[in-house]
Parts: structure tokens; sequence; C-alpha cells
């Protein structure tokens, strides 16, 4: 179980390396096509579903959500990445929220935990390559941010990071409902 456990922690590593050097390198093609967004929150969490160790995940997800212009397989990829950090940073057996709230131009896309939060200072500063926090757990190399930063930016979106009422974090990304073309990160 422990060697299946580190093999897949591995694939994650290199998976993460790979991905980070095609959003460096101008190898990212988004290739939008409208996509429903609950799709990929459901196939996300079933992706992370033999991590969460008995968690209670709530979705906020409205029934009648716009379709959104997005890369499906690398907007899945954000939210895993999202929530494998939620996961990794956070006391085992918290909560963990998702949810989606459309606008008229854009539609938002929330993770949140009830962990230590962020601090003010490094808020900025963990979507930036190979940067963890000090007191942060997991094994991770501090990639997973950046990904999601370029990947989110490539569809004409933003990422960033708040505290949560009540204690926690919450991530928070945008993508445009309507606008530009695919484009390359």
């Amino acid at each position: 179980e422990t060697v299946h456990e580190e093999a897949l922690r591995l694939n994650r590593l290199v998976r993460n390396l790979l991905d980070m050097t095609r959003v460096e390198g101008g190898g990212l093609h988004v290739h939008k096509e409208p996509h429903p967004i609950e799709e990929l929150v459901g196939s996300a969490l079933n992706r992370v579903d033999d991590r969460l160790g008995g968690r209670e995940v709530s979705t906020d997800v409205p029934a009648a959500l716009p379709l959104v212009p997005l890369d499906p397989v690398l907007i899945e990829q954000v939210l895993v990445n999202l929530l494998e950090n939620a996961i990794k940073h956070t006391p085992e057996g918290t909560p963990l929220r998702v949810s989606v709230a459309p606008s008229a131009d854009e539609v938002t896309v929330s993770v949140d935990d009830r962990g230590p939060g962020v601090p003010e200072p490094d808020r900025a500063r963990i979507f930036e390559k190979f940067q963890r926090l000090e007191r942060g757990e997991g094994g991770g190399v501090g990639l997973g941010l950046t990904i999601c930063r370029g990947i989110v930016v490539a569809h004409g979106g933003r990422i960033w990071v708040e505290p949560r009422g009540g204690g926690g974090s919450r991530f928070r990304f945008t993508l445009p409902l309507r606008g530009e073309e695919p484009s390359r990160a």
C-alpha cells in the first residue's frame, strides 16, 4: 500500500513538472468549448475521492448555470490541484466546500477550507513557482498553484486566495463567459 501511494505521489509530481514546463514554454494550448462547469466539479471531486479521508465536501452549484467557454481537461486539473492543496494543508476531517457563482461577464469558482489560512504577506507569493508556506505539510514542491495560475490566466481569468469567514482559506478563480478566442500560455 505504501509503495502504491508513493507511486501515485511520484506520478503527480512528474505530471506537475511536465505541466509547468508546458506553461513556461508556451506549449499549453487552450481548446475552449462551451462546457457545463458543474460536470467538472463532479469529475474533480471523483478524482480526489480516495484522498478525502472521509471529509465532508459540500457543493453550491446553481442549477441554471450558463455554459462556460473553457478547456475541460485543463479546468478540471485546476479544480483537482486546488482540492489536493486543501486536503494537504488542512487538518484531517475538516470540511471542504466547492461553489460556483455566475455574474454577467464571468463565473467564479471557489474551493473553501477550514485550515490555518494563508497569511496576508504570502497570498500572492504562493502562486509563484516552488513557493510553499513553511508550516505546510504534504510533500508538495510548490508547483500546483503555479500551474493553476497559468491555466486560469490562459483562459483570460484570474486566481487568488482570501481568508474565509470563520477561519480557513477561500481559493477563487474566474473564467470569462465571453471574450477572446482560445489562447496559449
